[in-house]
């Protein structure tokens, strides 16, 4: 047990986490993101979210132990899934920082200055890919080595060049993609979906920085001829995979984050607006037809349609003088002018749904509709409380009483 406590690798070695759980949420992120993608191709933003996204489920899965294996074993050739897996994590270290320049800078900039900035990206990243492989080829690396490869082979000639080469184009491209990301983050005006993904994004990015860094403190102490390979094999594996969890969440969470909210809001406005639509459709004998595969953003517009039909029907049997004096009552009784005015409306309507007499009528001229028809919601709000229309109408009926005592005093 104390050996266990005291033995980093051992305890690092519990909270292993497989590559597959960052491929999967990879994955889904690049699924997400697909369909918009391919609708709008010639967007070169989107692209490079694509190609990010593609490559980064690409390294987790050929770094997968069993898939380095087969690599090998399919090529022949000892260790090719080193230069392989380099290269893939060296493209997506380039395609992250091309994907924040143009994310960052726009879409409209098309200054020489960003030109030259991702130009200078794609030419360093390509060099540093032609160098990987030309520095496998003349490496000597007879014992093929599926976890450790970077510490067992630290003093290699041309295999120790090309490891320190990987990691460098790794750590360079995600400290300047995350000092970017964290400037980006702290301007002002940015939707909060998209400054909580750039956050998850600059986590994600500084656990890049942790796995270098622990990957190239295994390497370095190769060199001075001390041990410590368990900070290349066991803490930057879950490290990367919790980077990678974090990135794609990142970019993740501005889309759903907004499509969710969207989809809030929506059902909060039926919702909402469900005690006047009961109210109407039980006056008008009618209602929308439901539909099982109808959009909620269409059973919304359905919803509002139906009551602004039944409301301009029903506009000209309110009673104008009522609608007034309910409104005086609300403002005697301390509503705001906003809430007064829904107050008043609702009162009208109630009144006007529930005599058939003065259905039945057909005044010379009542209120003005179009104001009634834009504020259905706070109208149905009002309806959720009858105590408030309940006092407002006998406040109003008093009003009423004292406004005709005082004619019939003056006649008399």
């Amino acid at each position: 047990m104390t050996r266990l406590a005291l033995d980093p690798s051992a305890l690092l070695a519990e909270f292993y986490i497989s590559f597959w759980v960052p491929t999967a949420v990879l994955t889904v992120a690049l699924v997400i993101k697909l369909p918009t993608i391919i609708r709008l191709w010639r967007d070169p933003l989107l692209r490079a979210v694509g190609g990010l996204l593609l490559l980064a489920c690409a390294v987790f899965v050929f770094c997968t132990p069993s898939v380095i294996t087969r690599m090998n074993r399919l090529t022949g050739m000892t260790n090719f899934s080193a230069p392989w897996c380099y290269s893939l994590i060296t493209a997506m270290s380039g395609a992250g920082l091309l994907l924040i320049i143009t994310w960052r800078n726009g879409l409209s900039d098309r200054s020489v200055t960003t030109r030259h900035a991702l130009r200078r990206v794609v030419s360093v990243y390509c060099g540093v890919i032609v160098a990987l492989w030309v520095l496998f080829l003349l490496a000597d690396v007879p014992v093929e080595r599926i976890r450790d490869l970077d510490t067992y082979y630290a003093g290699t000639p041309f295999m120790r060049e090309e490891i320190l080469l990987y990691l460098g184009a790794h750590g360079v491209a995600c400290l300047i993609t995350f000092r970017l990301i964290r400037n980006w983050a702290r301007t002002q005006g940015l939707d909060a979906w998209l400054r909580w993904g750039l956050r998850l994004l600059g986590a994600g990015y500084a656990l890049n920085l942790v796995y270098d860094g622990a990957k190239l403190t295994a390497v370095f102490a190769r060199w001075c001829g001390r041990e410590v390979d368990w900070l290349s094999t066991n803490l930057a594996p879950p490290v990367a995979s919790l980077a990678a969890i974090l990135v794609a969440a990142g970019f993740i969470l501005p889309h759903a984050g907004q499509y969710l909210h969207d989809r809030w809001r929506i059902r909060l406005a039926c919702r909402e607006l469900r005690p006047l639509y009961r109210l109407l459709r039980a006056a008008s004998g009618e209602g929308v037809p439901f539909a099982l595969r109808a959009t909620a953003e269409l059973r919304l517009t359905r919803r509002e349609t139906f009551i602004r039909d039944v409301l301009l029907t029903l506009a000209r049997h309110i009673d104008a003088d009522l609608g007034r004096r309910s409104y005086d009552a609300a403002l005697a009784l301390g509503h705001p002018p906003e809430r007064a005015r829904a107050l008043a409306a609702a009162v009208g309507i109630l009144d006007a749904v529930g005599s058939r007499a003065a259905r039945a009528a057909e005044p010379a001229a009542g209120p003005d509709p179009t104001s009634l028809l834009q504020e259905i919601t706070a109208v149905s709000r009002a309806l959720r409380r009858p105590e408030d229309l309940a006092a407002v109408r006998a406040r109003a009926a008093t009003e009423e009483d004292r406004a005709a005592g005082v004619v019939q005093a003056g006649g008399g």
